[in-house]
């Protein structure tokens, strides 16, 4: 069980995020490092959702509140632009798929460089709307049965620590004029430095994952104050 835990929702998908990262350096690891490495990703998507699929049951199942149709609407998001990206590698594939007798798109190739931009986005959102069950389960599996206060601080000062070190690497990458379809100048220079280049785009990751965690958990205890005081109002009215 702890194993089937480990493996299904830490390792995979920390070797799912490492490859993302990878194929973001294009400029470094040249052409055919980076489709070896998308093709991998995808193969261990593919797994991924194959490991997941009681979920796409589900959506049919049960009523849908705010909350849910919103997290069914960010998943959809991350879906689209999953396709999106992975209809544009094959088509512009000069190694892994080269022999498809598929005619290359300089418009397609652009549209890949950006989606792939705003996958690291969306991947981050995704991370964020199930980083409360990830941080649950692996404290029950630590041998934490409850989150203590020091606990409670230290994952604050994280939170914090991640949000602040991700706008900066926001601005340091550009990722803005990235995301905005805008064309830039400004490439990592890589016969420099290369860690930094990484742990940057790491940063960036973790900047919606943080700030999706955060808002959802406001929403959360927002619910269940708004219901607590519909409950006493009812029983005020009852015994009145």
């Amino acid at each position: 069980m702890v194993q089937s835990f480990l493996l299904q929702r830490v390792m995979l998908p920390s070797l799912m995020l490492a490859l993302l990262l990878l194929s973001l350096a294009y400029w470094w690891l040249d052409n055919v490092p980076h489709e070896v490495f998308g093709t991998g990703l995808f193969a261990l998507l593919c797994w991924h959702i194959y490991a997941n699929r009681t979920w796409f049951k589900n959506l049919t199942r049960g009523k849908y509140d705010a909350m849910r149709a919103v997290r069914v609407f960010l998943h959809a998001g991350l879906m689209a632009n999953m396709l999106v990206l992975l209809v544009t590698s094959v088509v512009i594939s000069k190694s892994v798929f080269a022999g498809l007798p598929i005619p290359d798109s300089v418009y397609l190739r652009e549209i890949h460089w950006f989606a792939s931009y705003w996958v690291i986005i969306v991947t981050g959102i995704h991370v964020g709307l199930h980083w409360e069950r990830l941080r649950t389960s692996l404290l029950n599996h630590l041998g934490f049965r409850q989150t203590t206060p020091a606990l409670r601080f230290v994952f604050l000062a994280m939170g914090a620590a991640f949000a602040l070190q991700g706008l900066a690497s926001f601005e340091t990458l550009g990722v803005w004029t990235k995301l905005t379809f805008n064309y830039s100048l400004d490439f990592w220079d890589f016969t420099a430095s290369v860690t930094p280049f990484f742990g940057h785009w790491l940063a960036v990751f973790m900047l919606p994952a943080t700030i999706t965690h955060m808002l959802m958990a406001i929403w959360r205890r927002s619910g269940r104050r708004t219901s607590t005081s519909v409950r006493g109002a009812s029983v005020d009215q009852e015994t009145s």
